[in-house]
């Protein structure tokens, strides 16, 4: 069965299963317009607040991607010593217009059937090239059991268990976790780990893992 939390400690900090397929597939498709999903201009305009910092790649906001309210908050200390990187065991998205379906589909998932409050990745990363804001960074999330009160989660959309992440994505990874540094939220000496390196899990999938075991700062064990 499912672990319970140790008391005042919210259900929501355990450890996500993987994100399955059926939440994320079935949602309407972005329309121009719509409140939920208003899609940016093209790549190589001005990125939105989230990541306007020189150096931090394109970043899809909350609001830009029409994400709900969460229902509560917990306030993330930061600069964190700590990011985790995920991935979501979903489907691809290599558009912009598919991943925000990705992302809708994930924070519902988290939301409705979890419970939780809130999506639990900090960011996702998408085969578009772009980053979308989960919790963002001053806010606890719910990613790993017993690390989101001193990390980062980065979680790819899709699965990477047999196969690596295009290389938009990964510069975009990349990008994000140098972002972090350069705006405070990320210490100069921080260690990078995979889900897998701090709970039972295949997550980050094989193949994602065997990549960033060679990014810099990267430490399987503590």
């Amino acid at each position: 069965g499912r672990e319970l939390p140790p008391p005042g400690v919210s259900s929501e900090h355990q450890p996500h299963p993987l994100s399955p397929a059926q939440p994320l597939l079935g949602l309407p498709p972005a329309q121009p317009g719509s409140p939920f999903a208003p899609l940016l201009p093209a790549a190589g305009a001005a990125a939105s607040r989230a990541g306007s910092r020189p150096g931090c790649p394109r970043i899809i906001s909350r609001r830009q991607w029409g994400a709900r309210p969460p229902r509560s908050r917990v306030p993330l200390r930061t600069p964190v010593p700590y990011v985790i990187i995920h991935h979501t065991a979903g489907n691809r998205c290599t558009s912009q217009a598919s991943c925000i379906q990705q992302v809708r589909g994930i924070q519902n998932y988290h939301m409705d059937t979890l419970r939780w409050p809130d999506i639990g990745y900090n960011f996702l990363i998408g085969e578009d090239g772009n980053v979308y804001e989960g919790r963002g960074w001053r806010t606890v999330g719910a990613h790993a059991k017993n690390w989101n009160y001193k990390s980062l989660g980065f979680s790819f959309l899709g699965n990477f268990s047999s196969r690596v992440p295009n290389t938009a994505a990964l510069n975009a990874a990349k990008s994000l976790i140098q972002c972090a540094v350069s705006k405070g939220f990320l210490r100069r000496t921080y260690t990078l780990k995979g889900h897998r390196n701090v709970f039972a899990t295949s997550c980050p999938g094989n193949a994602l893992y065997r990549v960033i075991s060679k990014w810099p700062r990267f430490k399987a064990k503590p």
